[in-house]
């Protein structure tokens, strides 16, 4: 049984909820040589029925950022508005390690968060975030990995997942530096934008999900579980926007 926690543990534990709310026990399979993530409300072209459907989850404790579908540009995006907020939406899925290959995203972002700093805790804010969670052995996991999940199981019924790779828009670092995240090393961010270079414009990326997990962490990665976007001002208290279109998955050969 569970020991109750201490307010000290509970904040703690708090501190990685939204990695958490990517895990999820029932999910889709991804088949075919290219699937589309779809965005809310829209389904993808020539996917089948039944297919994952993103849902929106706050955090405790927190103000929600504010998720909404819109047409832009010509396009249907989703529109993300933060104000000292933190929340996401997110999709379950499957993937198996043998078939992880490239996702493509893209986002438009107006202007950065003057005090955000994802390498400190206080300050780890993102005005985008493109978050992929994975299965994987977690008796590997430190003294500390193991008491983060358990105190997670207690708060969430869900175990903290074994391993969580965002991408990101960072103030300062250079593009494909990882920043391993405050709380715990088994969250890694790869930064594929980086300063005010492309602001107000759409940009699009193809990354190597494979590769990329294997720089973040050093080893094969599992079976991808769970694809989310995230936009937060909570830790800065600050207000920031931005748009995100939609995601795909390629099989791996």
């Amino acid at each position: 049984m569970s020991k109750p926690l201490t307010p000290t543990n509970r904040i703690l534990a708090q501190g990685v909820l939204a990695l958490l709310l990517l895990q999820t026990v029932a999910c889709s399979t991804v088949s075919g040589p290219d699937t589309t993530i779809s965005l809310p409300g829209h389904t993808p072209l020539g996917a089948a029925p039944p297919f994952a459907v993103w849902q929106h989850y706050p955090l405790p404790g927190k103000v929600a950022t504010k998720f909404s579908m819109v047409k832009l540009d010509g396009r249907n995006v989703v529109a993300a508005s933060a104000d000292a907020s933190a929340s996401m939406l997110r999709q379950p899925v499957r993937v198996e390690s043998a078939d992880l290959g490239m996702i493509e995203f893209s986002w438009m972002v107006p202007s950065l968060i003057e005090l955000a700093d994802m390498a400190v805790r206080q300050t780890d804010d993102s005005p985008v975030r493109v978050v992929l969670a994975f299965e994987g052995d977690r008796s590997k996991f430190s003294m500390k990995n193991a008491m983060l999940s358990e105190l997670s199981l207690t708060i969430t019924g869900e175990p903290l997942p074994y391993a969580t790779l965002m991408y990101v828009w960072c103030n300062t670092c250079t593009t494909d530096t990882v920043i391993t995240n405050p709380r715990t090393d088994r969250i890694r961010k790869m930064v594929v934008e980086s300063g005010t270079n492309g602001l107000n414009s759409w940009l699009s990326y193809g990354r190597n999900v494979r590769a990329d997990f294997e720089k973040a962490f050093g080893e094969a990665p599992g079976a991808l579980v769970g694809i989310g976007i995230m936009t937060d001002t909570d830790n800065t208290q600050t207000k920031t926007r931005a748009w995100y279109g939609p995601l795909s998955l390629t099989k791996g050969k």
